[in-house]
């Protein structure tokens, strides 16, 4: 789980790099500012939680024991917050509106507080700090 978590982590933040540099320099020129801040927040988010991913996966498993469960959560709600605000950023550029799914944006950020949650509960209770 220890790898699995990590790798997702680097996964994240590599892709918030990349994701951040095309939003710095490849959109500015293609969509307006209000979107070009929108696929900001994006990936400030995906990037604070490839650093939380890496904080889990160096975080004992005796300390935390609802590791999986906490992985799962960020997994899917940086997925759903993300990747949906980029969709959304992006959206004047094709002839779909992807504001219809707008509603997995909060869903995402319910997954990402659920994470922060667990994780601060599973820390609350764990008999190695005390």
């Amino acid at each position: 789980m220890k790898k699995t978590i990590l790798g997702t982590a680097c996964l994240f933040g590599l892709l918030a790099v990349a994701f951040g540099a095309f939003g710095a320099h490849g959109l500015k020129n293609i969509v307006d500012a209000q979107a070009v801040a929108t696929f900001e927040t994006g990936v400030r988010y995906q990037m604070y939680h490839a650093f939380f991913l890496f904080a889990l996966g160096l975080i004992p498993f005796e300390m935390v024991k609802s590791k999986k469960t906490i992985y799962l959560c960020t997994v899917i709600g940086v997925v759903l917050f993300s990747f949906s605000i980029y969709v959304l950023a992006l959206n004047s550029l094709v002839d779909f509106d992807f504001k219809v799914f707008g509603i997995v944006t909060p869903i995402g950020g319910l997954f990402l507080l659920a994470a922060w949650a667990l994780l601060g509960y599973g820390i609350v209770k764990s008999k190695i700090l005390k």
